[in-house]
């Protein structure tokens, strides 16, 4: 089930535009809930969600921003959930927050992958600061490139 965390007594101070939307998707609910609160306080509207499974249908009722999510979780991998954005044609910008980097799926398929990784252990500066860059990027015209993956395969197609 995903959940809601805003900034306790949060006003929007004169903001020209709404909060940027962001779903985090974390199975450790220490992580999830100090990743949330973090961005939160940060003036970002985020939702959470405790695996895979759950981020998919939060997905499926709502738009977001930008995705921040584990890979290795129970019911549907971060991987998993990459590919279904692909396969649903959803345009969204995903950060890979992970402890172990699922690099043979992004060398073997690499229109999965994400715009922006972070390795864990990380820091709130080092996700602050990801959340901005990969959020700047998208703002200032879809991100340097494409997502790869909205490019579509290769002539021979993908081997995934």
């Amino acid at each position: 089930m995903s959940q809601i965390v805003e900034p306790a007594g949060a006003q929007p101070r004169g903001r020209l535009k709404p909060a940027r939307r962001i779903l985090v998707v974390e199975d450790d609910e220490v992580i999830r809930c100090l990743n949330a609160e973090v961005l939160a306080h940060s003036g970002y509207h985020v939702d959470a969600a405790e695996d895979g499974a759950a981020a998919w249908d939060t997905l499926q009722r709502n738009r977001y921003d930008l995705l921040v999510t584990d890979n290795d979780m129970p019911k549907v991998s971060g991987v998993e959930l990459l590919h279904k954005l692909h396969a649903a044609h959803m345009a969204l910008p995903v950060i890979m927050a992970t402890g172990k980097l699922p690099a043979d799926e992004f060398t073997q398929c690499p229109w999965l992958q994400p715009a922006a990784l972070l390795i864990k252990p990380y820091s709130f500066n080092e996700l602050l600061g990801t959340v901005r860059n990969v959020l700047r990027a998208t703002a200032a015209g879809g991100q340097a490139a494409p997502p790869r993956w909205q490019a579509g395969p290769p002539a021979g197609g993908w081997q995934c």
